[in-house]
């Protein structure tokens, strides 16, 4: 089910679990993100996301409805973490905003990951921070 495969997606991404988001991605994966931006290929995301793990060490999924028709999964929530520029987790860094996320599914496995959020907690989180 693919919306099985979409709740797993975002297990791994809660525990930072970079070798887990790989193996549930198709070779060809494309994440994309809330500006458009678009990553693809399991190496290239593998870098990415690990880096934003440094970046946001307790980022975090909050999924409070979902829904799915076939192959295409939403997930309507929350996004949350705490910025850090020098691995010190500070009260003032942490942000959260309301996103949605849209997995497409093939052969069990995530084809597509989009982002739709409001960067601008994050961004002011950095430009603070400086």
């Amino acid at each position: 089910m693919a919306e099985n495969v979409t709740l797993s997606f975002v297990r791994a991404i809660n525990q930072h679990d970079v070798e887990a988001l790989v193996a549930l991605m198709t070779p060809g994966h494309q994440f994309i993100d809330a500006l458009g931006k678009v990553v693809e290929g399991r190496e290239n995301l593998k870098l990415a996301w690990g880096g934003y793990f440094q970046m946001v060490p307790d980022y975090s999924i909050i999924p409070l409805e979902t829904l799915s028709d076939g192959p295409l999964v939403v997930l309507l929530g929350l996004a949350r973490g705490t910025y850090t520029a020098d691995g010190w987790l500070k009260e003032e860094n942490r942000w959260e905003t309301p996103a949605a996320f849209r997995a497409l599914i093939k052969d069990w496995k995530v084809a597509e990951w989009r982002v739709y959020a409001d960067n601008e907690p994050i961004r002011e989180r950095m430009r603070l921070s400086k």
